[in-house]
């Protein structure tokens, strides 16, 4: 019988400071992303985009161009609009009333694979009725439509992946936690990283917005042991904390519908590579604290944790660095979080399947790479020794 293999990784810089947002980049042959927060925050992007600037019904297609432009990260709508999904395209309608609306001359529509900008000229200036560079998914720029309906500008834009369906047009904090659900398919979460305290507030926030039970390892620990965690490490050492920690996971990865997390620094069973059994059963994120200003270094430092392994918490499916952190911008890293679980998932759809397959199988620590059933790891581990 075939394994099952999957090697996927999806990467997310989640910079404190807002006005400072990176552009996606591919790290060797593990796709890594970047997924923006929810602010308001401008960056200057050089881009290859499709100038279906008025791929009006009546005009031919326009080619492409390469322009530089100014970017907004997160959308900054009319937010008098209709939008619909309707399986293999998603429709926006927008309110042209009071615009006194001569022509479709007065009209700009630019839409590429994730941004969609829409203007209209009026009194001689123009107005920006809807501009965003993170729609909820991918269309195919060269099949977008718009005409004038009444007193309304409506876009059809065909989707790349039909089989998803797009909450809103934008993606937000909303239309993540509504659109997820499709894509987890109950599937838990597991928060790993050196800070417990942010392990605790960005699963609060995610329990929250997709309607999961929010479990925490130090709570259930403390609960049982009657002791705080530091007196715990105290009495009988971090090894001790661990091993109980690995024990509740264990108890928990055949929980669906919870977003569990973790213990953080040397106490934390998700610290150890040795300890990730249990951590397999859910999609695991690391939120990593990290001192780079930029893409590059960025970059580079997800680069060396990939390759030589000595973190454990490399392990993890999605990658969430971390430019400082407040509590108050708990949401904005769970929404991160949630973008990056996006991608990860439709890069591989069969991903919560393997996940549900590998909790059926009894957690053996086989994951990525699931043996058939019957395998024992201890034999394996036998016949290596």
């Amino acid at each position: 019988m075939a394994t099952i293999t999957t090697t996927t990784a999806t990467l997310s810089f989640h910079s404190h400071n807002p006005v400072k947002t990176l552009p996606s980049f591919s790290l060797s042959n593990i796709p890594f992303s970047i997924s923006k927060p929810n602010f308001t925050s401008f960056t200057n992007l050089s881009l290859s985009i499709p100038a279906s600037k008025s791929n009006n019904a009546n005009s031919p297609l326009n080619g492409y161009s390469r322009f530089s432009c100014n970017c907004i990260s997160t959308a900054t709508p009319n937010t008098n609009y209709e939008f619909s999904d309707s399986s293999s395209e998603v429709e926006l309608r927008l309110s042209l009333v009071g615009l006194d609306i001569q022509s479709s001359r007065d009209i700009f529509v630019d839409a590429d694979g994730t941004s969609l900008v829409v203007q209209v000229q009026h009194s001689g200036s123009h107005i920006t009725l809807i501009e965003t560079n993170k729609m909820f998914e991918k269309i195919k720029p060269a099949e977008t439509i718009w005409f004038i309906d009444d007193d309304q500008l409506v876009i059809n834009m065909k989707k790349q992946d039909p089989d998803l369906k797009w909450p809103d047009i934008v993606e937000s904090w909303e239309s993540l936690t509504a659109g997820s659900m499709q894509l987890l398919k109950g599937a838990s979460i597991f928060l790993v990283g050196d800070s417990t305290e942010i392990n605790q507030k960005v699963a609060r926030e995610l329990a929250a917005g997709l309607g999961y039970t929010p479990l925490d390892t130090q709570e259930l620990l403390e609960t049982f042991a009657k002791q705080t965690i530091d007196s715990w490490v105290l009495a009988e050492g971090s090894d001790s904390v661990a091993e109980a920690e690995c024990a509740i996971l264990e108890s928990l990865s055949s929980h669906v519908r919870a977003v569990v997390s973790t213990l953080g620094g040397k106490q934390g069973a998700a610290g150890k590579a040795s300890k990730w059994q249990h951590l397999y059963a859910g999609f695991t994120v690391w939120l990593s604290q990290t001192e780079a200003l930029d893409e590059d270094s960025a970059k580079e430092e997800a680069r060396k944790n990939v390759k030589d392994r000595s973190v454990a918490y490399s392990n993890a499916d999605v990658v969430v660095k971390l430019q400082g952190w407040d509590s108050d911008h708990a949401k904005s890293v769970a929404q991160a979080s949630l973008s990056a679980l996006k991608q990860l998932i439709l890069s591989d759809k069969e991903l919560p399947g393997k996940k549900s397959l590998y909790i059926r199988l009894g957690c053996r620590g086989d994951w990525p790479n699931i043996k058939p059933p019957g395998w024992d790891p201890s034999n394996e581990a036998e016949s290596i020794s």
